[in-house]
């Protein structure tokens, strides 16, 4: 998850974009999280294949922490 700003120190996912299997290209958004500020979409930093989200809606996760396996070519 990358750092969405200086003090937020957690997020809660509140809505996955994207299903596995599926094909997304670099700068789509992949999730939408909570901060305690407001809701961030969340945008992929690669293009390719979704093969598994790591976290589930409702789940905190901190930043520098995996949330999604993305295969490149």
């Amino acid at each position: 998850m990358p750092r969405l700003g200086e003090n937020v120190n957690s997020v809660f996912i509140v809505e996955l974009k994207c299903e596995p299997g599926q094909q997304i290209n670099a700068g789509e958004i992949l999730v939408s999280v909570e901060t305690d500020k407001a809701t961030v979409d969340v945008e992929s930093p690669v293009t390719g294949k979704i093969v598994e989200f790591l976290v589930k809606i409702d789940e905190e996760v901190q930043p520098g922490m995996p949330y999604v396996i993305i295969e490149t070519a």
